[in-house]
């Protein structure tokens, strides 16, 4: 078996090709980490910070509370937030309680969170306060029986938590005032008034789930991911296993990913909880709060996405900043060009190199070495205890080394199934293989390269965007006949979300009416940023619009006229 696996040849020593994982409820290494290091700094977060046996304390509260509204073992609880100490005490403190995470982007529409909530059967939610008008509009139409809304002021350091109201209702002209009823609880008050006496839940690592992340597919509309505890404690493991030369216990990890995607949740928060490590939290991507970030608390470890990096890269006076404190970055959801990869090693001195993973799998499958053998343009190899074949399209029929086919992974991170969704379980697990639906092949030296997805799945700016469900919004408008959306090339979001459209016979249609329309509808990432008008789309002879015709052809625009793109 050994020689089907030509990567684990240049394995360094340091890292293990197989690991013995601790079978435990993920929430194991918030309490050990409380009992190791329960005076060590556990989060920063805009200046404020708070210890791991602080943290362990308003984790117990949170699941105590939860338990005393009614929570059961696998009820859903949906957290709505960004980047916060809230985040990571209503996650944790879901898990303590025998819940299960439902993790939401907060800029999700209304039309989205309904059907991310009835399609979990979430009863409980965690949302900031801006975001609880949202909420509100959608709750009769949802299983949801409670509500706890939170406030970026709550864990502000003086003054700037007399100040941050203020700040809010210039940025969002909004001011929100929530009464604490039987069904809507002010976060503040749960953890002032709070009990730690939570009741132990038995958790089976194996079968019980911690987490549904809400993911695409082939149908385009979104699926509950069910990941178990185990899923996650073992992915978190083998990062830090991948990490051999980091000294976990004085690691401070930079949080710019969000936590509401997979990628984020793992290789910051679950990896620094593990550690014993400090997690500085930034609430979102601002290329200066950043740098200022990296000069003054000195970050080692800096996961993100291209995007992120060339963010920094570009902005102007990234040469003022000290940002040597930068040791390792694994880059992950897009592809990472060569030279965004060493012009920000030649600017921090730190390691940068790509990996690649799916919320299917926890997410990571792959990455390149961080001290050792990397190959530019290459996902790199795949982790330990976790196999990967490149086969036919479909089937676990392998094909011929460098040939290109499908990839297919294997491994104790790979997720149970999707949720209430046996039908596409069943055509993306197969005997234990998950089939990517990204299209790649591996080089004789066992690297692997993806180059093309078998979907349609566009990833603009780390964000994974679905066409299809972009495309359902587009046909709801009254003056469109067809509509195909597509992904084409873009050197800032890795992709740009492009509709090609037929306007129905009589109709006018313009860009900014479109805008304003797909604003009211779609996560602002989701929004097309290019608009064309057609009498007609490329089609097969059974009817099925050719997309990928549709792309080299506005590839093909895209270099006559590059001003397009923006």
């Amino acid at each position: 078996m050994e020689k089907t696996k030509p990567w684990l040849e240049h394995y360094p020593s340091q890292i293990k090709s197989s690991i013995s994982y601790d079978e435990k409820p993920l929430y194991s290494f918030l309490l050990e980490s409380a009992e190791k290091f329960p005076s060590k700094n556990a989060l920063h977060f805009m200046g404020k910070q708070m210890t791991f046996s602080e943290l362990a304390s308003e984790v117990k509260k949170m699941a105590n509370f939860l338990q005393s509204k009614g929570l059961k073992k696998g009820d859903r609880v949906a957290i709505m937030l960004p980047n916060s100490p809230q985040t990571v005490i209503a996650y944790f403190g879901s898990l303590l309680a025998g819940g299960t995470v439902v993790q939401v982007n907060p800029l999700y529409t209304e039309r989205e969170l309904e059907h991310q909530l009835n399609d979990s059967g979430a009863t409980f939610i965690v949302c900031l306060d801006i975001l609880v008008p949202r909420v509100s509009n959608v709750r009769e139409k949802t299983d949801l029986q409670h509500v706890i809304v939170a406030k970026i002021a709550d864990y502000l350091p003086f003054p700037k938590n007399l100040v941050y109201p203020f700040i809010q209702k210039r940025q969002y002209n909004l001011v929100v005032k929530v009464e604490e009823t039987e069904d809507t609880h002010v976060w503040k008050s749960i953890i002032s008034k709070g009990s730690e006496a939570y009741k132990e839940v038995d958790v089976d690592p194996y079968e019980d789930l911690a987490l549904l992340q809400y993911t695409g597919g082939t149908t385009g509309f979104p699926k509950g991911v069910m990941l178990s505890h185990m899923n996650l404690v073992s992915n978190v493991q083998m990062c830090a296993n991948w990490m051999y030369r980091l000294d976990h216990t004085n690691e401070k990890v930079l949080g710019v990913l969000p936590f509401f995607h997979v990628y984020g949740m793992t290789t910051v928060m679950n990896l620094s909880i593990m550690f014993g490590s400090e997690m500085i939290l930034l609430p979102k991507f601002d290329a200066t709060e950043v740098l200022k970030t990296i000069e003054k608390l000195k970050p080692t470890l800096f996961p993100g996405a291209p995007t992120i990096y060339i963010g920094l890269l570009n902005h102007p006076d990234i040469n003022k900043y000290d940002l040597s404190s930068i040791e390792a970055c694994i880059s992950g959801s897009a592809a990472l060009p060569v030279e965004v990869q060493q012009q920000f090693e030649k600017i921090t001195g730190g390691n940068l190199v790509e990996g690649y993973g799916l919320t299917e799998s926890s997410p990571v499958t792959h990455a390149n070495f961080i001290w050792d053998k990397r190959v530019n343009g290459s996902i790199g190899v795949p982790w330990p205890d976790t196999e990967a074949i490149i086969v036919e399209e479909g089937t676990l029929n392998e094909v011929p080394v460098g040939e290109v086919g499908e990839l297919a992974v294997k491994g104790p991170q790979v997720m149970k199934g999707y949720w209430n969704n046996q039908k596409e379980t069943d055509e993306t697990l197969k005997d234990g293989w998950l089939l990517t639906g990204d299209m790649g092949y591996m080089d004789e030296s066992g690297y692997f390269y993806i180059v093309d997805r078998k979907n349609d799945m566009i990833i603009a700016g780390g964000f994974n965007i679905y066409p299809r469900e972009v495309e359902e919004v587009l046909f709801e408008h009254h003056g469109i006949q067809e509509a195909a959306v597509i992904g084409i090339p873009d050197d800032y979001r890795g992709e740009t979300v492009k509709a090609v459209i037929v306007p129905k016979k009589g109709q006018t249609l313009d860009k900014d009416q479109l805008n304003r329309y797909c604003r009211k509808h779609l996560a602002a990432y989701k929004v097309p940023r290019i608009y064309e008008f057609r009498e007609e789309l490329p089609k097969t002879i059974v009817g099925k619009v050719l997309k990928r015709q549709l792309i080299e052809e506005s590839v093909a625009e895209q270099i006559k006229k590059p001003e397009n793109v923006k």
